[in-house]
């Protein structure tokens, strides 16, 4: 997601959203130690571990480099864990770097004639290159090759550099973003999905063991149920149960003590937390259900319209609790319910409202 267009006092109150899905500071320190080392350890995604796995193990039985891996998919779900596990398992070294951070040709030409043979040079956010970049990347990543150009003008001169064959994993949120070129020459492309709840109670059960928290199955089933689909968010949301438990609860975590803890974090049972009853209660409450327009849900709510649009939003529609039409934004039967609200009538006699009611 990109929070540019946010003004300070935006990012500020982001940054302290528990459901956040991008890492923040303590999560990139904390998830360090809880990221399984190989594909056998690592909780979803079947698909892509079936698939995956087949991939680097006819790579290590030919003795070659595995081949380019495209990972794309919500933030969180565990895209820079596998560039580490394909590392792990091919034996090799592991490069990290961010699109963003390319923005030049030299920038990565520097990155690409540093790397050793087989290492793995992880991308994130790649659809965010520089066009300069991705341009010399087509080549290096097919004939493992790049051109530096030395000189401006007519005396300048293209030098060919070998490369030593490489695997690049590159990460993306938003996959419609890369070029057809680029998307073409990765030899495996790989969709992350939102976990299951069943599949996130394993992933608080392995990282609960790792932090030494004790807790029972309906404590892990509580935390799963409020985390987005996101095992990002179930660590982060572990993490504040955790410190509540510690306080008022002899450091044991079962259900109530989960439900207590996410309740004074403002998270509720479906996952919604402060922001997104907001925006809710607003659309519901102000607007009668909607349409409403983007604009004004926003000023309604105190919050800048891309805080709106972009960070409350896409998960309000992924619980259909919200959908957004031509004529703006309407609440659905579900969000009268979760909010516990009674819908008005609509459409008069003999006519019915928006979705049949």
């Amino acid at each position: 997601m990109n929070w540019d267009e946010t003004g300070p006092d935006t990012d500020e109150r982001l940054d302290e959203r528990l459901v956040q899905a991008d890492a923040d500071g303590e999560d990139t320190a904390v998830e360090a130690a809880l990221r399984p080392k190989d594909l056998d350890e690592f909780v979803g995604q079947e698909k892509v571990r079936e698939q995956l796995d087949l991939v680097l193990k006819a790579a290590r039985a030919r003795g070659a480099t595995a081949d380019h891996v495209l990972l794309s998919g919500a933030p969180g779900l565990g895209k820079t864990t596998l560039s580490m596990i394909i590392a792990a398992e091919m034996g090799a070294p592991i490069r990290i770097t961010s699109g963003p951070a390319i923005q030049h040709a030299g920038d990565l030409a520097a990155i690409l004639s540093s790397l050793q043979e087989g290492e793995v040079l992880f991308l994130d956010e790649i659809h965010r290159m520089s066009r300069p970049a991705e341009e010399m990347l087509y080549m290096a990543m097919e004939d493992f090759r790049v051109d530096v150009i030395v000189g401006k003008g007519p005396g300048a001169t293209a030098i060919p550099l070998e490369l030593p064959p490489f695997t690049l994993v590159g990460a993306t949120t938003r996959a419609g973003l890369l070029p057809p070129p680029l998307r073409d020459r990765f030899g495996f492309t790989g969709h992350m999905e939102f976990y299951e709840p069943t599949e996130l109670e394993r992933v608080v059960h392995r990282s609960a063991r790792l932090l030494d928290v004790e807790i029972d199955a309906d404590g892990a089933a509580e935390i799963a149920g409020r985390s987005r689909g996101t095992p990002r968010i179930a660590n982060r949301l572990l993490r504040r149960v955790r410190d509540y438990a510690q306080v008022k609860a002899d450091g044991r975590i079962d259900r109530p003590v989960a439900a207590a803890a996410l309740g004074v974090y403002e998270v509720d049972a479906r996952g919604l937390d402060r922001l997104d009853r907001a925006v809710l209660g607003a659309l519901l409450k102000l607007f009668g259900g909607g349409p409403v327009g983007l604009s004004t849900l926003a000023v309604a709510v105190g919050e800048e319209r891309e805080t709106v649009e972009e960070v409350a939003e896409p998960f309000l529609v992924r619980e259909g609790l919200l959908a957004r039409t031509p004529r703006g934004r309407v609440a659905t039967p579900a969000a009268w319910a979760h909010l516990g609200l009674v819908p008005p009538q609509q459409g008069g006699k003999g006519q019915q409202g928006l979705f049949g009611a």
